[in-house]
């Protein structure tokens, strides 16, 4: 009846305008509409950054990219699908046992879509920043700024997933969109093209901006530095590291230097500010998405990307998805001097809340993964049950709290049947800064001087336990981390506690699956997991990581088949 509607209204107007012999009727501006020359003003072009800047936060959970988690913690052994079973969302099961990923899943086809629309939103901008005069414009420089941080953050996204991937700026016109090949650049040269546009951002835009949420020149410099740690680690046509660029690693210490010496950041005192509305913004933060509720929109700007990621009990209802593996529960035990168990720390399991009193355990634990037994979210009283899983038989009985927040926290909005939250998500953390520029001193072996920047950040992890309570006020886990020593360390020991910081730190955050690609050992890495998780979860009986393929997904076959055979497909696939 609607699609009647207005086909009759439609054949209405076309029989007026029919019989109307004044052809200036034709050349009326339909209202509601603007042309594209309207737009170039600049109260327009304000519009179009924000556009920009609000594809950020613009996934859904079928193709979240904002923590990434499908892609970097369930493809990085740091975490389950989850849900109701593998059926449930099947793209991440097939992301997550890599053996059944195929070429034409849709969910990956619409991540690609996603994010290249967030790439058209900043090339339009942009085209329209480079035609207006300064004068009419006096941000001008600084939007541009702005806007090429953005498609550098959505071509990094891109790059770090599919690897070959066409590069279009807004000096491609659309009609040559068919033209422009996703093997055109080298590997090297699309690296260069990302780091291009950071490069263009830390020489236009300021030390601080008069909105919140806008990007300013130090998160430009964090985040070239880690365009060019990713860039360092050259890679052959078969994804495996053939080098380690020292220039690139030099230029990454320098640049984490100036965000260090910026003293606009430092790390929480209490790691759990992160994770908290109480902490958007903080000084930890340097850069995150911002979203918002009741804001004037039928359901508000939150965080679709994680909707699936809460319990299944009566105050949220809904999914289950993203439960932490037995793998990354057993990484956080340690010894008796409070360092991590680099070498055995899979041989048993920790399991019954008898195991979290016998066995000592790193802090972040209990901050990152929900225990039964053990207070969610840091609210004594609320108390996480094996009830308020969906599929414990298949994925086990923990589940991920970082991207969660209560019931009653101010951020928190159900859009049944998900549940939302308006919490930032934060792209880049001052602890991630410190660690590129930590592993950035190892590689270029300068071990020594990254020793203090790791202790720093076990510092804050031993001083973070106050909120780890229980009703009685005794602590939820039996916490014991220690700082590392000069004596051991060496460069090869230095890169093995780095990368395992780096792993108990940013834990369920959506990095570990690039940064095992980065180093060259996703492979080996990720079939030695399988090959113990499996007699813990059957579902991964028949999962294997297929060197030379596995690092990237594939190409989605509709883009090939859009470009009429011009885009190649990644090897393997």
């Amino acid at each position: 009846m609607k699609i009647f509607k207005i086909s009759a209204v439609a054949l209405s107007l076309l029989a007026l305008a029919s019989g109307c012999n004044d052809n200036k009727f034709l050349d009326v501006q339909p209202v509601g509409a603007l042309s594209d020359e309207q737009l170039n003003t600049a109260a327009n072009i304000e519009k179009q950054v924000i556009a920009a800047y609000s594809q950020l936060g613009n996934d859904v959970y079928r193709a979240p990219y904002t923590s990434m988690w499908p892609y970097g913690n369930v493809r990085g052994g740091d975490a389950y699908k989850g849900g109701n079973g593998t059926a449930d969302v099947d793209a991440f099961h097939f992301y997550e046992t890599f053996t059944f990923n195929r070429v034409d899943v849709g969910n990956t086809d619409e991540l690609w879509f996603l994010l290249y629309i967030g790439v058209s939103r900043c090339n339009d901008a942009l085209r329209r920043l480079d035609g207006v005069d300064a004068t009419a414009m006096p941000t001008k420089a600084v939007r541009q700024g702005e806007v090429r941080f953005l498609r550098g953050h959505y071509y990094f996204l891109l790059k770090e997933l599919f690897k070959r991937v066409p590069y279009i700026d807004q000096s491609v016109p659309t009609d040559k969109y068919g033209e422009v090949s996703n093997v055109g650049l080298s590997n090297e040269d699309l690296w260069t093209k990302i780091a291009d546009d950071f490069r263009f951002a830390v020489a236009n835009l300021p030390d601080t901006q008069p909105e919140t949420g806008r990007v300013t020149k130090s998160a430009a410099q964090a985040y070239l530095a880690k365009t060019l740690l990713y860039q360092a680690y050259v890679q052959s046509e078969t994804h495996a590291v053939t080098s380690v660029d020292q220039a690139k690693l030099q230029e990454v210490v320098t640049l984490t230097n100036q965000v260090i010496a910026s003293g606009k950041y430092s790390l929480h005192p209490d790691f759990a500010t992160n994770f908290l509305t109480a902490g958007d913004n903080g000084v930890e933060s340097v850069f995150a998405i911002q979203f918002s509720r009741n804001d004037g929109t039928p359901k508000g700007r939150t965080n679709r990307g994680s909707q699936l990621n809460y319990p299944m009990n009566p105050d949220y209802g809904c999914c289950g998805f993203h439960q932490p593996s037995q793998n990354l529960v057993n990484s956080f035990k340690t010894d008796a001097q409070g360092l991590p168990l680099f070498n055995t720390f899979n041989n048993s399991d920790l399991t019954t809340p008898a195991d979290f009193q016998v066995n000592t355990v790193d802090p972040r634990l209990d901050h990152t993964v929900a225990i039964p037994s053990h207070p969610y979210k840091y609210l004594p009283t609320f108390i996480f049950e094996t009830s308020w899983l969906r599929d414990q038989n298949t994925y086990g009985v923990y589940m991920s709290m970082k991207e969660t927040v209560l019931p009653s926290d101010p951020s928190f909005q159900k859009t049944p049947p998900f549940m939302n939250s308006s919490k930032n998500w934060a792209l880049i953390r001052f602890a991630d800064v410190l660690l590129w520029k930590a592993e950035a001193l190892i590689e270029l072996n300068r071990a020594s001087e990254a020793l203090p920047i790791i202790n720093q950040i076990r510092q804050r992890a031993q001083n973070s336990t106050g909120r780890l309570k229980t009703t009685a006020g005794t602590a939820t886990s039996n916490y014991n981390i220690g700082q590392y020593g000069a004596a051991q360390w060496t460069q090869p020991y230095a890169r093995e506690a780095l990368r395992f910081e780096r792993r108990l730190e940013f834990a369920m955050e959506g990095y570990r699956f690039f940064d095992l690609v980065r180093w060259g050992i996703a492979g080996d890495y990720l079939n030695t997991y399988f090959d113990k998780e499996k007699t813990k979860r059957l579902y991964l009986k028949d999962a294997r990581f297929t060197k030379g393929r596995d690092e990237y997904l594939p190409i989605p076959i509709n883009q090939i088949n859009f470009s009429k055979g011009l885009y190649k497909q990644n090897p393997g696939w």
